[in-house]
């Protein structure tokens, strides 16, 4: 249902981003070693879950990715955006990566994106145009008043992925 939503979306701009969200002790323990099969990251505090999300100008969602709470978000930027034709892509400094940028120019898509402050060069980004990121995160926090959203129980990815997309239809019902 939600493909069938996401074919309406804005897409002159894109804002991706990921949170991580805890997971409820009984979401471990599918079977012996599949945390990192079932999207569960491991860390001092337990388990979590890292959802990697792209809105479009509206702050509604398009789609997701789940991995564990400890990887990078850039990795899987270039996944999210794979079929989807936009203007420019808004992200912030975690997205801030040559190959993601590269990849960016190669498919004729502005790159709003603020360099890290470790960077070399310097690049530009407009500051103006970047306000608008703030609507993935605004995405994000009607995703976490769902309490099954904020605090993952299911113990497979696959039923999480199925709770989010049915949170992500009602925010397009609205």
């Amino acid at each position: 249902m939600l493909a069938k939503f996401s074919q309406q979306a804005d897409l002159q701009d894109v804002s991706i981003d990921g949170t991580v969200n805890r997971a409820h002790a009984c979401s471990a323990g599918y079977q012996k070693n599949s945390a990192e099969q079932e999207a569960l990251g491991r860390s001092k505090g337990g388990f979590s879950c890292k959802v990697h999300a792209i809105c479009d100008a509206h702050g509604l969602p398009l789609r997701f990715i789940l991995t564990g709470g400890q990887s990078a978000e850039c990795t899987q930027a270039i996944p999210l955006l794979e079929n989807i034709n936009t203007a420019a892509v808004l992200a912030d400094k975690a997205y801030d990566t040559n190959e993601f940028r590269d990849w960016l120019a190669l498919h004729k898509i502005k790159a709003v994106i603020p360099p890290k402050s470790n960077r070399k060069e310097d690049i530009f980004c407009d500051y103006w145009h970047y306000k608008e990121r703030h609507a993935v995160e605004c995405m994000f926090g009607k995703l976490k008043y769902y309490r099954r959203i904020s605090t993952r129980y299911e113990k497979k990815a696959i039923n999480y992925m199925g709770m989010l997309c049915l949170a992500s239809v009602f925010l397009w019902l609205r």
